[in-house]
């Protein structure tokens, strides 16, 4: 699908999860971009219509799952935050795993103003039977990262070109109070890296949506 309009989406995604055949467990919607792409919106747009249609849904952002920055610059990636190698993969996937197999689940959210994650923020509970879940690299092909294919149920993939993003994410740093130039430097030299890696190298999925 391509150029649609956001409604139209949540339209197309809410249509796809009505064909999805019943299961004993849940129904995991993956929700995945570049930084600055839309897919948190979308995501929390698509989990208010499928409660509308009578699907109690639960919400789990990828950003519960940054590493510390403490950790980061011990690792020297603090630079570089928001790539692949600095997210607990293995606490995403065990997450993703129990969302299979248990009715309840406290999970973190990271809180972007003070940048840093809040553990046990929200919970995930029995009746929610569909989840979405969005993040940066949901479809990676790297070790770690494509093992989570087999688990979603649903796939959507936002691609706006680089343009839009860098225009996007520089009016993201400017609204946290950066300067013109210090949001371009963190747009360039990190932002749009990570852009370019989401693109180049995820899957394709059942949704595709250009911007």
């Amino acid at each position: 699908m391509t150029a649609l309009d956001l409604k139209g989406m949540v339209e197309a995604i809410a249509s796809a999860v009505d064909r999805l055949e019943g299961s004993e467990t849940r129904h995991l919607i993956a929700i995945a971009g570049p930084p600055a792409s839309g897919k948190s919106t979308l995501a929390e747009l698509v989990q208010q219509r499928l409660i509308a249609d009578g699907k109690p849904c639960g919400l789990v952002p990828m950003d519960g799952f940054h590493l510390d920055n403490s950790m980061l610059a011990e690792m020297g990636a603090l630079e570089h935050k928001g790539a692949p190698d600095t997210f607990d993969i293995a606490g995403f996937s065990k997450l993703v795993q129990a969302l299979l197999n248990e009715d309840q689940l406290p999970i973190p959210l990271f809180d972007r103003e003070n940048d840093r994650v809040e553990q046990n923020a929200a919970l995930i509970e029995p009746e929610q039977r569909h989840v979405v879940v969005e993040g940066n690299y949901l479809f990676l092909n790297l070790p770690g990262w494509r093992e989570l294919r087999e688990l979603w149920s649903l796939g959507v993939f936002l691609r706006p070109s680089l343009g839009v993003l860098e225009d996007r994410l520089i009016q993201r740093w400017l609204d946290l109070g950066h300067t013109a130039e210090e949001a371009k430097q963190r747009t360039t030299k990190n932002d749009l890296v990570n852009a370019q890696t989401v693109l180049e190298m995820s899957d394709h999925l059942q949704i595709d949506v250009l911007l």
